[in-house]
C-alpha cells in the first residue's frame, strides 16, 4: 500500500506576501515542496529557502496548483499553518520523580497535562528535552539541519541515577547523544532539576565536571530547585530545600564557576534566583550571569530587572503626580519589586504603590513563582481591599498569546471580580516603572 502524503492545512496567509500575490488563502493545502515530501516545519523551511521554489497546492475546493517561484535566497513565503509544527508533538515517555505535571490536580484544561519531549520544540520555543525520544532519524536530521542550540534536560551525568529519576531504563544511555551534538558542533543549554537526596551534593558535583567536557557548545547550564506542590499522593517521597541547603547549593555552584572560568573563561554553571531567596543571600552581580541565556529558567531575572530599573529611573526627572496603584506577584518576587517600587517612589513621592505577596493555595504554599500564580487565588486575596486606580500584574501569569490564567479564568473575570481595572506588565525593569508612574 503506497504511503500517503503528508498534507499541511493553510490557516493564514500573511498580507504582502509571496503567497498572498499567488492568491493562496487560508483553508488551502500543502502537497509537497520542490516535489519532495514536507514532513513537518524544518522540511518546510530548508526547502522554501531557495531562490526557485516550486509549490503544490490544493485549493479549499479542490483544485491542485503547482506554483513556481522566484525570490530572494532565504525570503520567507508567507504561509502560517494550523500546526506550528507540521507535524503531531512528541509527549515524554519518563515518568520523572520531580516531574510537575503529576503533582497537578484533577479537572484542568487538557493542554496543561500534556508533557513535551520535542526536539523541534527545543530548537523553536527553548524547550527542555530528556533525549529519551530521539530516534537515530531523529538525530540524523537534528545534524543534518544543524539546529541549534538544542535545550537538554540533564538533571545527572550519572546513568543509573539517571535511569532511578526519569524511570526509564535508557535515560542513561540517552546522554551519549550530546557527545554527537558536541562532534557535529551543535550547540547545547542544560538544566538541572535538583532535588534532594537524589542528584545534589556529590553527585552534582559529578555532573557539573561531566558536562565541562562539552564546552565550549554546552553554553550553559542551570540548576532550579524541585517545585513540589501539595498533590503529591501516590509519587516519589521528595524533601523541600530549605536554607542551609541551598546555602551548600549555592557553594558548590560558586566553587565549579571558579574553577570553570579559571580553565575555560566561562562561568557555564548557574544557579535559579530561587537559591538565593531560600538561603537569604544576595543576589550575583550582572556580569556574573554572562548575558542571562538561562534568564528563561529564572537566573538572573531579579538581576536583570533591578540594573534595568535603576538605568530607566537614571533617566527619569521625577515630579509630583499623584496615583495610587496595587501590584500583585508572587511570594518570591514580592520582596524584589517592593524595593524597586520604592525607589520610584524617591521619585515620584505622591505615588501610593503597594505590593501584594499572593500565596499559592491552588497548587500549594511551597510554590512561590508569579508564573504560577491562579486567578482564584488572586482574587480571592484582593477582594475587599482598596486597589487604588489600577492592579498591576505579571505577564509570566498568561499563556502566551491569550489572556487565559492557569485556573481558566481571563483577566476580564479578575477585573469584573474585584471591580478594578487590570494592566499586565512585561517582566522587564521600564515596563515596570512605566507601569507605575504612567
Amino acid at each position: 500500500m503506497a504511503k500517503k502524503r503528508q498534507e499541511h492545512k493553510i490557516k493564514e496567509v500573511v498580507p504582502g506576501s509571496i503567497a498572498e500575490s499567488l492568491e493562496i488563502e487560508a483553508g488551502d493545502v500543502l502537497l509537497s515542496v520542490n516535489e519532495k515530501p514536507v514532513r513537518d516545519i524544518f522540511d518546510y523551511r530548508y526547502l522554501s529557502e531557495d531562490e526557485q521554489v516550486t509549490l503544490l497546492i490544493r485549493k479549499s475546493y479542490g483544485e491542485e496548483w503547482e506554483l513556481e517561484i522566484e525570490k530572494d535566497a532565504m525570503e520567507d513565503l508567507g504561509l502560517v499553518f494550523e500546526e506550528g509544527l507540521m507535524d503531531s508533538y512528541r509527549s515524554c515517555r519518563n515518568k520523572c520523580v520531580f516531574c510537575f505535571i503529576d503533582q497537578m490536580p484533577e479537572g484542568m484544561r487538557e493542554t496543561l497535562y500534556f508533557k513535551d519531549d520535542d526536539a523541534r520544540l527545543s530548537f523553536l520555543q527553548g524547550n527542555y528535552i530528556t533525549l529519551t525520544n530521539l530516534s537515530e532519524e531523529d538525530m540524523e536530521r537534528i545534524l543534518f539541519y544543524k539546529l541549534s542550540p538544542i535545550n537538554i534536560s540533564v538533571h545527572t551525568t550519572n546513568p543509573k541515577l539517571r535511569c532511578k529519576m526519569l524511570n526509564n531504563r535508557f535515560a542513561g544511555d540517552a546522554l551519549k547523544k550530546m557527545k554527537r551534538f558536541y562532534d557535529a558542533g551543535i550547540m547545547m543549554n542544560g538544566q538541572i532539576v535538583l532535588c534532594k537526596g537524589y542528584n545534589d551534593g556529590k553527585e552534582l558535583e559529578r555532573t557539573i565536571q561531566d558536562l565541562t567536557a562539552y564546552l565550549p557548545f554546552m553554553q550553559s547550564v542551570s540548576v532550579v530547585p524541585v517545585g513540589m506542590t501539595k498533590y503529591r499522593k501516590g509519587l516519589a517521597a521528595l524533601e523541600p530545600f530549605e536554607k542551609e541547603d541551598s546555602i551548600r547549593v549555592l557553594e558548590i555552584i560558586s566553587k565549579w564557576q571558579k574553577i570553570i572560568y579559571e580553565r575555560y573563561g566561562t562561568r557555564m554553571i548557574h544557579a535559579s534566583d530561587e537559591w538565593y531567596s531560600l538561603a537569604e543571600l544576595p543576589f550575583p552581580a550582572e556580569e556574573a550571569y554572562e548575558g542571562y541565556p538561562q534568564i528563561e529558567n529564572g537566573v538572573g531575572m531579579v538581576r536583570s530587572l533591578v540594573e534595568e530599573v535603576d538605568a530607566f529611573l537614571a533617566e527619569c526627572k521625577g515630579d509630583d503626580r499623584k496615583r495610587k496603584i496595587t501590584l500583585a506577584t508572587g511570594v518570591l518576587a514580592a520582596p524584589v519589586i517592593r524595593e524597586q517600587v520604592e525607589k520610584i517612589k524617591k521619585k515620584y513621592p505622591q505615588i501610593e504603590a503597594e505590593v501584594v505577596a499572593v500565596v499559592n493555595r491552588f497548587f500549594g504554599e511551597r510554590i512561590t513563582v508569579a508564573g504560577l500564580l491562579t486567578g482564584t487565588d488572586i482574587i480571592e486575596q484582593l477582594k475587599g481591599k482598596e486597589l487604588g486606580e489600577c492592579l498591576l500584574l505579571p505577564d509570566v501569569l498568561l499563556k502566551s498569546g491569550e489572556d487565559i490564567l492557569l485556573d481558566d479564568l481571563h483577566i476580564s473575570d479578575i477585573e469584573k471580580a474585584l471591580q478594578t481595572r487590570v494592566r499586565i506588565v512585561k517582566s522587564e525593569g521600564e515596563a515596570l516603572v512605566r507601569a507605575v508612574i504612567e
